[in-house]
């Protein structure tokens, strides 16, 4: 790792820079105390980035237990008929009117 202050890196930041590429770390500091750091980026990939397999592969397969129905409490989970736990304590104590429905005590 190279430590550089800044005016050093001002007056030198290209030679920083290749070093940088090839693969340095430099620290930039201010008065001797680092306050930046300058590092590599990551290669980008040469080729695609490999996917799992597809239905149409060889060794793909769905176990049978995908096609099985869920559970009941789950399923009612997912419709929004239990109550949720994350929720409920935030749930107001009132209930409060619709947007449509006029306040209580309001002339129709």
């Amino acid at each position: 790792m190279l430590n550089i202050n800044i005016h050093e890196a001002k007056a030198k930041l290209s030679e920083y820079l290749a070093a940088v590429e090839a693969g340095e770390t430099v620290q930039i500091c201010r008065r001797n105390v680092p306050v930046a750091q300058i590092v590599p980026l990551p290669q980008a990939r040469k080729e695609p980035r490999p996917v799992g397999l597809g239905p149409y592969e060889e060794g793909y397969e769905i176990p049978d237990s995908f096609f099985e129905p869920l559970p009941d409490e789950l399923l009612k989970a997912f419709n929004g008929e239990l109550p949720d736990p994350f929720l409920d304590e935030f749930a107001p104590q009132e209930s409060l009117p619709k947007a449509a429905e006029p306040p209580i005590g309001y002339p129709k």
